[in-house]
């Protein structure tokens, strides 16, 4: 079916895929190999036979969407796309987690591994000997999922005549807060999870210390670093940090030599509390997404801005126990 005749309605959000998929399922991208339209989704075709331009100078305003009534169904859409656009540029997570699992529903129970990791590597299994394991359970608990969000507050008639490319940034900032949130609720698992294991810098912030806190992660490796930007500011104006080929690195290149090479990420949950937590990235945890950014499609399509909600659902589960740790100091 070509795309110029597609009757798009409410029902497409409501398919059990997302609004693109379903778009995709009867306008495919494939059949366009080979023409002026190849590399645009089935969205932006219908942003195209509408003639919507949603950025740069010339974009558009709000009203261009509610010309027809098969229009308006792609506003929610719209809404949803510079919402995550605003929660990618804003991404921190990615930084944090090593997988992220997408569910359908609201429950999700996850697993944990249990790691024998006092083995020595370097002994040999002979026959009829013991082999490590690693085991492999369900949690006993479901993993808490949290709704981050924003309601938008605003009349039609107060934006009707707004540029989308403006309008684009206020929805981005939504999608910025809901990434502030979800970071937030990253670093209250592992505080949570680690919580009856915080290791004290007897002696306070200290490059011994600090080394002594990544001899905490073997067999893991301390790549990112977590805290306050005091103490952040405190653990890089360390001696060991201020050498003159750090110097010309970052004047040269922007690029900071940090701490154990580790990715160092700022929060400000973490402000007054002289605390430091340490991941392996690739080992700590897991983000688990009930769908992507939901909209209240029906008030979006109809008009009814006010009090129309945008929102994410997700939760964290932590895999390992070792790749995570936490340090406090005085």
């Amino acid at each position: 079916m070509a795309y110029d005749n597609l009757k798009i309605e409410k029902e497409l959000y409501t398919s059990g895929k997302s609004f693109t998929q379903a778009l995709e399922s009867l306008d495919p991208s494939e059949n366009y190999a080979g023409t002026s339209l190849e590399g645009l989704d089935a969205y932006q075709r219908q942003l195209k036979r509408f003639d919507i331009k949603v950025s740069g100078a010339d974009s558009d305003t709000v009203s261009k969407f509610f010309q027809t009534s098969d229009s308006s169904a792609l506003f929610p859409e719209y809404v949803a796309r510079a919402v995550r656009q605003g929660l990618n540029d804003s991404d921190i997570v990615s930084q944090m987690v090593a997988a992220t699992t997408n569910i359908d529903s609201l429950d999700y129970r996850a697993v944990e591994s249990i790691v024998d990791e006092d083995v020595v590597p370097d002994e040999h299994i002979m026959e009829g000997t013991f082999i490590p394991e690693t085991t492999v359970k369900l949690k006993d608990t479901l993993t808490p999922l949290n709704k981050r969000g924003r309601m938008l507050v605003a009349s039609y008639e107060a934006v009707k005549f707004q540029k989308l490319d403006l309008f684009t940034v206020i929805l981005k900032q939504i999608g910025d807060y809901i990434a502030r949130c979800q970071t937030y609720d990253a670093i209250s698992t592992i505080y949570k999870f680690k919580s009856e294991d915080i290791h004290n810098l007897t002696n306070g912030l200290t490059y011994d210390a600090m080394v002594d806190f990544w001899n905490l992660f073997d067999p893991y490796n301390l790549t990112t670093i977590i805290t306050d930007a005091a103490t952040m500011a405190e653990l890089l104006k360390l001696d060991e940090f201020k050498d003159a080929v750090a110097g010309q690195n970052f004047h040269g290149t922007g690029s900071m030599i940090t701490p154990f090479g580790a990715n160092l990420i700022k929060a400000k949950c973490l402000a007054g509390s002289n605390t430091i937590i340490g991941l392996d990235k690739n080992y700590a945890i897991e983000k688990v997404q009930a769908g992507d950014v939901i909209t209240d499609f029906d008030k979006l399509i109809d008009r009814q801005l006010e009090r129309a909600t945008v929102s994410c659902i997700a939760g964290f589960s932590p895999i390992f126990e070792g790749a995570s740790q936490i340090a406090a100091y005085e």
